[in-house]
C-alpha cells in the first residue's frame, strides 16, 4: 500500500494577491505606471513603497530597502515580465497609445501560433512588460 505525500500548507494559496516590482529610478518608474500605462494608485505607503490597483491585485513598486536589502539589478537586466490580458482590439490601442507616449516598442502587435495577440515593450528600469489576448 502506498501512502500518498503529505499534504503541503501551501496547497492553501490560491492567487498572487500582490506583485512588488523593485525599483532603481523610483520617479521614472512612478510616471511610467501613472501617466503611461495610467494605473489607479491605490496607495502610498511612503516615498519608497507605492501600489497600484490592477482588478483584484495589487502591483507596488518598491526600493529595495523597505523588505530586504537587496542590491538593484546592473542597468539592461530586466527583473520580471509581466503580462496584462485585454481584449484583442485593445493590444493595437495600447501599443498606439505606448507610441503617443513615445514609449519604443520591443515587439509590435502580433499574432502568435499559440493563441495569443501579444505587445512587448520596457518599463523605465528595463523590466519587460506585455499586453496580449486571446486569438
Amino acid at each position: 500500500m502506498t501512502s500518498s505525500p503529505p499534504r503541503s500548507p501551501f496547497h492553501a494559496i490560491r492567487a498572487i494577491d500582490y506583485t512588488v516590482i523593485f525599483v532603481r529610478d523610483m520617479v521614472a518608474m512612478r510616471r511610467f505606471y501613472e501617466d503611461v500605462l495610467a494605473f489607479p494608485l491605490l496607495r502610498e505607503l511612503s516615498p519608497n513603497w507605492i501600489e497600484y490597483g490592477l482588478g483584484s491585485n495589487t502591483l507596488a513598486l518598491a526600493r529595495p530597502s523597505r523588505t530586504a536589502a537587496d542590491a538593484p539589478l546592473p542597468r539592461g537586466s530586466a527583473a520580471l515580465q509581466l503580462a496584462f490580458k485585454v481584449a484583442a482590439a485593445e493590444v493595437d490601442a495600447c501599443a498606439d497609445e505606448l507610441v503617443r507616449q513615445g514609449v519604443a516598442l520591443v515587439s509590435p502587435p502580433t499574432n502568435q501560433s499559440f493563441g495569443h495577440r501579444t505587445l512587448f515593450f520596457r518599463d523605465p528600469d528595463g523590466n519587460l512588460l506585455e499586453v496580449y489576448a486571446e486569438i
